[in-house]
């Protein structure tokens, strides 16, 4: 069997406000506590766990593939919270959409700064 993600770690500010902001754009639950993380559970089964640091941390790119009409609900919530949201990784293009590979998506970072990505069709790499 070929190795699978089962979660990774997001080190955050405080865990409960990064992991609501991502859980109430993917509409997933309230996330959960397990020990010191708050677990927000992705539909393929790999969990973000958020982790309280008192530390500085770098930035974390995560990148979400989602249908057509999961991308417009996201949208719509970023825009609704006026949140600035790009359709680059530099951030050079605000409140734009990009079109990569026929498909649709755009950058928005979460309190802690993480990049996260929505995107309707996944990166071809030859």
């Amino acid at each position: 069997m070929p190795a699978r993600l089962d979660h990774t770690v997001v080190h955050s500010h405080d865990r409960f406000a990064g992991a609501r902001f991502l859980a109430e754009l993917i509409d997933e639950p309230e996330p959960k506590e397990f020990g010191p993380f708050a677990v927000v559970p992705l539909a393929n089964g790999v969990s973000l766990d958020y982790l309280d640091s008192e530390d500085g941390f770098p930035s974390q790119h995560l990148a979400f593939l989602v249908t057509e009409d999961e991308f417009d609900t996201i949208l719509r919530k970023v825009v609704d919270r006026e949140l600035p949201y790009f359709a680059d990784p530099h951030a050079q293009q605000p409140q734009q959409v990009n079109h990569h590979f026929g498909g649709r998506g755009f950058y928005v970072a979460d309190p802690d700064g993480h990049w996260l990505e929505f995107l309707t069709h996944t990166y071809v790499i030859d």
